[in-house]
């Protein structure tokens, strides 16, 4: 059993590099100006999205086995208004330090944490299932964030995985099992 938790938990860390990796090269491929652009009045700006995973994933991993993760000191409200724009600078810095933050909770844990019970907002969650949601609430937010990178780069996009019409060459060819 140990050995399949370890091995979630390697997965894990990679899903989140993955995602973290993801985000990066989309984000290398808009505009500061976009960064900021709203699709219409109600739409959260890539530059909003990417604040509020920073904003979730410093919460819910900075003394992640120990304390809630929802933070006392978090304005989640906060994470989706703008009021200045910042700067491309300050986004990634503060995008990179979260995922850093997040990815040394995961490297932490051993395998027998992943039974332990973690609160957040008071709600109890086993390890595994806080990790969970945590992972998919992170790729949620990546994709609107390729998504809408993807939107405002128009014909200049560069695809982040396998091009469509090259999903043969991808995979080497097919080959039947059995």
């Amino acid at each position: 059993m140990d050995a399949f938790r370890t091995a979630y938990l390697h997965d894990l860390a990679r899903t989140f590099r993955y995602y973290k990796s993801l985000g990066d090269r989309a984000l290398a491929q808009v505009s500061d100006d976009n960064l900021h652009t709203l699709v219409d009045p109600d739409a959260n700006s890539i530059a909003i999205v990417v604040k509020h995973v920073a904003g979730n994933l410093r919460s819910r991993f900075t003394d992640f086995l120990t304390s809630d993760g929802e933070k006392p000191g978090r304005n989640r409200d906060g994470e989706f208004e703008m009021p200045a724009r910042t700067s491309r600078e300050e986004l990634l810095e503060s995008w990179s330090e979260a995922f850093q933050i997040a990815l040394a909770s995961i490297e932490a844990l051993r395998p027998e944490d992943l039974d332990r019970t973690i609160y957040v907002r008071q709600e109890g969650f086993l390890v595994v299932e806080a990790l969970n949601r945590s992972v998919s609430h992170t790729a949620y937010h990546v994709g609107q964030i390729v998504y809408l990178v993807k939107h405002f780069a128009g014909p200049h996009w560069t695809t982040l995985t396998i091009p469509k019409g090259k999903s043969a060459e991808a995979r080497g060819g097919y080959k039947k099992i059995g």
